[in-house]
């Protein structure tokens, strides 16, 4: 916690020359009752648009151009009965299922009353629905949503309370599919755990329960509208129902991350002598500016997932830009406003909480870094060499594992043991084979209603395919115009030997229907995930080269340096691929694995180190902004890089920990999540802040920038003259009062 120790106010008040943040502050702060009825009105607005105009949550992974897509369009628009989600219903007998028939019948019989059932499959009559041994027994329930994401958890959770209802010694029943894997997962308040982490760190932090509230207060209210408002956004756009956990992870996030440092620089330019108004003037004209910059880039970064061509990132990345983009306002409006009525009393309700340190404020206006910064600092710039060779080589150590990573989608049985949905995945592989769990869907378009010559060379050819187990007999639908074969793989849907098997029937089924005027199509959920994760690798160079140079162009113009540009990018990669290399790691279900709740070696898919680059890559900025801007207002004054790096690492040292420290907890507090994708990301992101916070600004950014000197702040004059000047880190001299003009309130 931090004590202010400041100098008697001075009666000489600047009169500084405001930009635009800084008179958007002002009127706020004046106005400040207006302003708090101006973000209720609007949390009210969108709550009725919400109501009126709200969408839902829909997701197509598919990858745009696939042959997989093919299929699913062609199933969709002429075979409606296969392309809607469907629901696997698994019994297993151990005297065999002919002698439990009648339990099968009554069992199939209540679940096809259930909501959104549209129909029934008879495992007894269906081709393949018994076992070789007679043991186990298969039937789709045909449910009436296309996606299974729209299929309600109300109603996924009445099929699994019917399906416990028959089973018994002797007599195991399970459901699987995705949409009773939802229901599974259930919700376990991570938000809510992330929220409370942060307010005792900001607690510990400030000793203040006045300066610890407003970044919460902030936070919560930008966080409020946002999320309301993305009921509106997803009646326009697709995008999959976790994007809300990834908004909210930001919002709460960054809102506090961002609040928290304009909170730490109005009590020191209180502590300086402003008066309230004219603190938060000054804190919104210097640290607003890195705020409002820090924030660009973030949404910069989201911008990037639009080069994947994919509709649920786009989604996805339009979710979190509205969530980013609403706690900016908030942090530029709603935060100068509360501290019109809270400003006085920041360092009210203190807490007994031990010893607190002190910061002490000069008579010339800036605060004094701490004395453990200070040689820290000192202590890097003396080993600058030597603490750049350890910081890349911790990184690159952390990146090693994501060279063995394998790519592709979880499936059930990936699931915990004791779910449903994990227990009907094993039961259908012991009693079809493993291939089992991952049909392939052969979409068969016929030239003529009626013209079977395809489907017959198709039944001829495919039993003797290397790597296929069986071949189901031709489905067409009510005008002879398409058929559906459904392909049985010999090994299961995580096997690179299923993707080969795709990739062979691809090759060899134009030639086997050639001449009939068909055309084949190899779909379902397995192939149509080897697809996505192909068009992902081949658009992710994309993704990397877009967001770089943007970002790099956003750095160049907000600091002129083109050593601060380029040295941010190649470092923000080195954490990001760190961060890789750590979720690889847990993947593999070691001991690393199981710290996290996975036990078995699972895939990684593909679109979750692209979410992760683009939100990690944007952070990592926030951080660079933050430090990079407190050294150059000291450059900017003295001319003198050594110290501009000592000072400025020494001043931010301390809230940059306190801020990555928040953005970890929060990301930590979905960990625990059962759905994979988050619980991945929550690992990734949590150990990238950790490194970029750590390894990254406290040892390698001061180190490198130790050994380059002035080219740090080296820009050529042709360049110089072509980009605007944003003045990230503001005039903040032109804030102190006059006879301390000379300097800066530097912290």
């Amino acid at each position: 916690m931090t004590e202010l120790v400041t100098q008697p106010k001075e009666p000489d008040l600047p009169n500084p020359v405001l930009g635009p943040l800084g008179r958007l502050a002002r009127v706020a702060y004046r106005r400040r009752g207006r302003t708090l009825v101006a973000w209720a009105v609007a949390l009210v607005a969108a709550v009725v648009l919400s109501m009126a105009f709200g969408g839902e949550f829909a997701a197509d992974y598919s990858a745009p151009g696939s042959d997989s897509k093919a299929a699913q369009r062609l199933l969709q628009e002429r075979f409606a009965s296969q392309s809607g989600a469907t629901v696997t219903v698994v019994v297993r007998a151990d005297n065999g299922v002919a002698g439990a028939k009648s339990d099968v019948q009554a069992l199939l019989a209540k679940l096809a009353t259930a909501p959104h059932v549209a129909g029934v499959a008879d495992p007894f009559a269906a081709p393949g629905g018994i076992s070789a041994d007679g043991r186990t027994a298969v039937a789709d329930l045909r449910l009436d949503v296309v996606n299974p994401d729209d299929m309600p958890v109300e109603a996924s959770q009445r099929l699994i309370d019917i399906a416990g209802e028959f089973g018994r010694d002797g007599l195991k029943v399970a459901l699987g599919g995705q949409s009773i894997q939802r229901a599974e997962q259930g919700e376990i308040g991570s938000e809510g755990i992330g929220l409370a982490a942060a307010i005792i760190i900001l607690l510990l932090m400030f000793g203040s329960v006045i300066a610890a509230g407003l970044p919460v207060l902030v936070a919560v209210a930008g966080l409020a509208v946002s999320s309301t408002l993305t009921g509106v956004l997803i009646r326009f756009v697709d995008a999959p129902d976790w994007s809300t956990s990834l908004a909210t992870m930001m919002g709460i996030g960054i809102g506090i991350d961002y609040v928290l440092l304009m909170v730490t620089r109005f009590r020191e330019w209180r502590a300086a002598g402003l008066d309230p108004e004219a603190a938060t003037v000054a804190t919104l004209d210097t640290a607003g500016r890195s705020v409002m910059v820090a924030g660009s880039t973030v949404v910069v970064s989201m911008l990037g997932l639009f080069a994947m061509g994919l509709s649920f990132m786009r989604g996805a990345a339009l979710v979190t830009i509205l969530g980013v983009v609403v706690v900016l306002a908030a942090s530029v409006t709603l935060f100068p406003a509360l501290l019109g009525y809270l400003g006085r009393h920041v360092d009210r309700l203190r807490l007994p909480l031990g010893r607190r340190a002190t910061v002490t404020v000069a008579a010339g206006g800036h605060v004094e870094p701490g004395r453990g910064w200070l040689r820290w600092s000192a202590l890097i710039q003396r080993h600058r060499f030597v603490s750049a060779l350890l910081g890349v080589a911790i990184l690159l150590a952390l990146a090693a594992p994501f060279l063995g990573v394998r790519f592709g989608f979880p499936d059930a049985g990936n699931n915990r043991e004791e779910t449903t949905t994990r227990q009907a995945y094993d039961l259908v592989a012991d009693g079809f084979g493993p291939g089992a769990n991952g049909p392939l869907v052969l979409a068969v378009q016929l030239p003529r209603a009626g013209d079977t010559a395809a489907l017959d060379k198709l039944a001829a050819a495919l039993p003797g395919v290397d790597g296929v187990a069986a071949a189901m007999p031709a489905q067409v639908n009510q005008d002879g115009t398409t058929a559906v074969v459904t392909v049985l793989p010999r090994t299961g849907p995580q096997d690179a030997r299923t993707e080969d098997l795709v990739e062979r029937l691809r090759d060899m089924l134009p030639q086997t229907v050639a001449g009939t005027g068909a055309e084949v199509h190899v779909g379902g959920v397995t192939a149509t995930a080897i697809d996505s994760t192909a068009n992902i690798a081949r658009r992710i160079p994309l993704l990397i080269g877009g967001v770089v140079l943007l970002s790099m162009l956003l750095l160049l113009v907000s600091f002129r340096s083109v050593a601060v540009a380029v040295k941010a990018a190649v470092m923000n990669l080195l954490s990001v691929a760190a961060a890789y290399g750590v979720v690889a790691l847990v993947l593999q279900g070691g001991w690393a694995g199981r710290l996290v709740g996975i036990d078995t070696e699972t895939p990684l898919p593909a679109f979750v180190p692209v979410l992760m680059f683009a939100v990690l890559f944007g952070l990592s900025m926030d951080y660079e902004v933050f430090l990079v801007s407190r050294m150059r207002e000291v450059w900017t004054r003295t001319g003198d890089n050594r110290r501009a790096v000592t000072d400025g690492l020494a001043s931010t040292a301390r809230v940059i920990t306190a801020a990555a420290a928040i953005m970890i907890a929060v990301f930590a507090a979905f960990i625990p999540s059962p759905d994979l994708v988050l619980k991945v990301i929550g690992v990734g992101m949590a150990s990238a802040i950790l490194l970029d916070a750590t390894v990254v600004r406290l040892l390698l950014v001061p180190a490198v920038m130790h050994v380059l000197g002035r080219v740090n702040w080296w820009m050529p004059r042709w360049l110089a003259r072509v980009l605007p000047e944003l003045h990230v880190e503001g005039k903040a001299e032109e804030h102190l009062p006059a006879e301390h003009k000379e300097l800066v309130a530097a912290g």
